[in-house]
């Protein structure tokens, strides 16, 4: 492998006047850059990017820490933080945590080595410890679809809340009043505010909510299969279900199909995310869509904002959720004759 020398002194001109060229630290006559130019491209030379980046400061290289590289959802919050992040000149190190608090933490220090110059975090959980160690090493941070209590970071949010309220509202509207709810994990922000939605939007119609009716799931498709099983066989079932996102409404609708419910005569049902699977389920699935992209769009635009120098308070951004209807919901059942 050609080195710097090798340039030097196939071009008859000095180390320094290479680095310079390389680096475009100082002006050199057109001659001289155009032999070492020549000399470069002779020999093959290709200059250590990683060396020069670390020279000046920057390794032009974001890291992201997602919990679930399966999920669809994280697939295109990345999808957005790769595309901006590229079109800005960074290269992105993409890890993914598996919901582990520790294989979280293993990732963060892992791209602390590699002298990222900053981190997208989609926190596991309670990760506030996580973020506030990479912020004392002077690592800038954005949270993504999380809240964490106590850390001052850049945050980038979906309005779940709403999400969980539109959901319910559509079915109050076609006329359901046992209204089933499939949450995630109780630990997490998005699946808390979610349902606080669904509550809500009970609250307003003048219903209460039945805690027979919420079943905890944790966002993939199986713990949305034995929810719906689980309340399906229920004495008075519910007619519709909310499921606070896509993947485990999918697995509601496997659930009702294989016990001979038909979706939507027999039971409809609501996602969250609006992936693209959601179009293509049968039936295809009505769901609260959220601006995944953007949000890693906005994400990856507010940490090289950071990078780049930037000095204010925290920003926290929360992007409108918007109901998408489609052939999964439909008015209930009526009731059978006496």
């Amino acid at each position: 492998m050609a080195t710097m020398h090798d340039v030097a002194r196939r071009a008859g001109v000095s180390v320094t006047s290479v680095s310079h060229v390389i680096n475009n630290t100082r002006p050199v006559s057109d001659d001289l850059r155009q032999r070492v130019l020549a000399a470069m491209e002779e020999l093959g030379y290709q200059p250590n990017q990683l060396a020069r980046s670390l020279r000046r400061g920057q390794t032009h290289t974001l890291g992201i820490i997602i919990p679930d590289n399966v999920n669809p959802f994280f697939a295109e919050v990345a999808r957005g933080i790769e595309d901006f992040s590229f079109q800005n000149g960074y290269s992105l190190i993409l890890c993914n945590s598996d919901s582990d608090l520790q294989k979280e933490l293993h990732y963060a220090g892992v791209l602390v080595e590699k002298q990222v110059d900053g981190i997208v975090f989609v926190a596991a959980g309670h990760s506030m410890e996580q973020v506030v160690g990479l912020q004392r090493r002077q690592v800038p941070v954005v949270v993504v679809d999380r809240e964490l209590s106590g850390v001052a970071a850049d945050t980038v949010l979906a309005d779940n809340q709403r999400g969980g309220w539109l959901a319910t509202r559509h079915l109050l509207d076609l006329g359901h009043r046992r209204i089933g709810c499939i949450t995630g994990p109780s630990d997490l922000t998005p699946s808390a505010d979610r349902v606080a939605g669904y509550r809500q939007a009970l609250a307003e119609a003048g219903l209460p909510v039945a805690e027979e009716l919420v079943v905890r799931g944790d966002f993939h498709y199986d713990s949305g299969y034995r929810a719906a099983q689980q309340l399906l066989a229920l004495p008075d079932p519910p007619t519709a279900l909310f499921a606070c996102n896509d993947l485990m409404a999918v697995g509601a609708i496997c659930a009702a199909a294989d016990l001979g419910r038909s979706v939507p005569a027999d039971l409809s049902v609501v996602g969250f995310d609006n992936v693209s699977l959601a179009s293509y389920t049968n039936p295809p699935l009505t769901t609260v869509a959220q601006p995944m992209y953007e949000i890693g769009a906005l994400a990856a635009r507010l940490l090289t904002e950071r990078i780049q120098g930037m000095q204010a308070p925290p920003r926290r951004y929360v992007l409108n959720t918007r109901l998408v209807v489609r052939r999964s919901t439909a008015a209930p059942p009526a009731p059978a004759p006496r």
